[in-house]
């Protein structure tokens, strides 16, 4: 779908908030003018990236949730660390984590995070789904009393993981 069909179809759920997300949003084109027309029409806006492009183009309104890729996504060096720096207040960072060795390679970056981004940004730990069970998630981040938000993929819980557009 192109900007002025997505505009269209926002509009017509009537919703005050909207996540741009999916593969990575920022190798489309049109994904800053969407942005900033949704801030415009006076939508929140996430946009969720995975962090291997710069960010710093973002319209400043919206809120960004920045994937830092762990070991077992294989994705690892796509990540930008120049990004962190250009992290706002209001923005996140998501770490989906899939085994003990993405955990502790997780909570290492919580140093670097806490000391290069501001005091406000939320970390999110989420499980990778139907791989690492979020309980365990949860236990080990009460186990280390880490100052992280544990998340989990709703969208693939109420969708399926399969299903795409809604």
């Amino acid at each position: 779908m192109g900007a002025e069909e997505i505009l269209e179809r926002v509009s017509s759920y009537e919703c005050p908030l909207v996540e741009i997300t999916g593969g990575e949003p920022l190798l489309q084109d049109e994904t800053s003018l969407l942005t900033t027309r949704l801030l415009d029409k006076g939508h929140m806006v996430l946009l969720e990236t995975n962090g291997s492009l710069d960010i710093g183009g973002t319209d400043e309104r919206c809120i960004r949730i920045m994937d830092i890729k762990c070991p077992s996504s294989g994705e690892q060096k796509s990540f930008l660390p120049e990004n962190l720096g250009l992290l706002m207040g209001k923005d996140e960072i998501k770490f989906v984590i899939g085994d003990r060795q993405d955990y502790e390679f997780a909570r290492k970056m919580l140093n670097p995070i806490r000391r290069d981004c501001p005091a406000t940004i939320c970390v999110n730990f989420s499980a990778v789904f139907e791989k690492m069970d979020a309980r365990h998630l949860a236990e080990w981040i009460l186990g280390d009393h880490l100052d992280v938000r544990i998340n989990v993929q709703i969208q693939k819980v109420l969708w399926g993981p399969e299903q795409r557009g809604v």
